[in-house]
């Protein structure tokens, strides 16, 4: 391996052996900008304040040229160097990343409703209910395809298990709470059922496999303490499926009345919508533990230092969608204390999105955040 570049720091790329290095070090790991980004443009909107929305879309445009970004670079490393790339697959870390790519793509089509309709009209329907299908796919992939390779390629302990786990299971549930944004502006009602069932089984396909790993994981962290310090972030990941599960099922549930009635199945969607908001106030009292925990344990983390990486995007997205879920459980129940609450939550998003996005901007113009631990892991043996 060559040194690396002892260039002026001013110079972008500083601290890699060549330009280059940027694509053949890029990983995955990079779309949790675009999952960070994109929650925040949906949470800014969602605060109902007109002074914020030109804001907010501009944050969605910003996630679609980034994910266009990553893409490129990813689609360029897989061209270049494959032999090195396809190592992914073996590494028991990275490889959760995956899940991170549907998950972005999901956000920009959120954001394609909210932004994009008033903009440019119905005209992009189609297009969104395309992608979304897609992301659909791409979701049951990561979510199936991951923990198989888990399960027969790599090589895992419980004492170095982290909540990374989470992340490609976790996509088909973000997936489903995207559905249930879409189908309510689909024109025809079968499609919307198709839609809304095809969410619902997405919900059920990851939720339990995510309360499965929620289990190991206390387990993990009870018998060996908490994680090393560059994993630090990864203790919000638990919140990400728990808030994701309690919106999904509150998005659905609204849905369902309108949806079930129109094919002939009205009695069921008054039962879907209780459903929902019962579901969706459980899970958001379970987010609250997790929430608080990770405070503490971050706070630790804080007093013996914590070294930054990509990782800490991990802050934002389930922080993300936990607000979205508290400000739809606001808007459901016309509770204050839940309005309060989904205000300073999507203040603290907004605060760490701006920490982790200028970090992140020094790191990538240094050039020191383009680190494949594919690579590494191999070169050290």
């Amino acid at each position: 391996m060559p040194c690396p570049n002892t260039a002026h720091p001013l110079r972008p790329f500083s601290q890699l052996a060549h330009p280059r290095e940027v694509i053949r070090q890029f990983t995955p790991n990079w779309f949790a900008a675009t999952m960070g980004t994109g929650v925040l443009a949906l949470a800014l909107k969602q605060l109902s304040i007109p002074a914020l929305d030109g804001l907010a879309e501009g944050l969605w445009v910003l996630t679609i040229g980034l994910f266009v970004l990553f893409t490129f670079l990813y689609t360029a490393r897989w061209v270049m160097f494959f032999d090195e790339a396809r190592r992914i697959f073996a590494h028991s870390t990275v490889s959760m990343f995956f899940g991170t790519i549907p998950m972005g793509l999901a956000t920009i089509l959120n954001g394609a409703l909210l932004f994009g309709l008033p903009r440019w009209g119905d005209g992009i329907l189609p297009w969104v209910e395309a992608l979304w299908w897609f992301d659909v796919g791409l979701a049951l992939l990561c979510g199936v395809a991951i923990p198989y390779l888990m399960f027969t390629r790599q090589e895992h302990s419980i004492d170095q298990m982290t909540a990374v786990w989470l992340l490609p299971v976790v996509a088909a549930e973000v997936a489903a709470a995207s559905g249930g944004l879409l189908a309510p502006h689909l024109v025809d009602v079968h499609r919307q059922f198709q839609v809304l069932i095809t969410s619902y089984v997405l919900w059920a396909v990851s939720l339990p496999v995510a309360f499965s790993i929620l289990t190991i994981l206390m387990l993990r962290m009870a018998l060996h303490k908490l994680p090393h310090e560059n994993m630090a972030a990864s203790s919000w990941l638990a919140l990400g499926p728990i808030g994701t599960g309690a919106l999904g099922m509150l998005v659905l549930g609204g849905d369902a009345p309108m949806i079930f009635a129109a094919n002939g199945l009205g009695g069921l969607g008054e039962i879907a919508r209780g459903i929902g908001l019962i579901v969706g106030i459980v899970l958001w009292g379970a987010g609250l533990w997790w929430l608080l925990t990770a405070v503490l344990i971050t706070w630790r983390y804080m007093r013996n230092g914590m070294p930054f990486n990509l990782g800490w995007w991990g802050f934002t997205f389930p922080l993300g969608v936990y607000a979205l879920a508290t400000l739809k459980l606001a808007a459901w129940l016309q509770l204050g204390f839940f309005q309060i609450m989904g205000y300073v939550l999507v203040a603290a998003l907004a605060g760490l999105w701006l920490l982790v996005a200028s970090r992140t901007v020094r790191g990538a113009w240094r050039g020191e955040l383009f680190v494949s631990p594919c690579i590494a892991d191999c070169s050290a043996k």
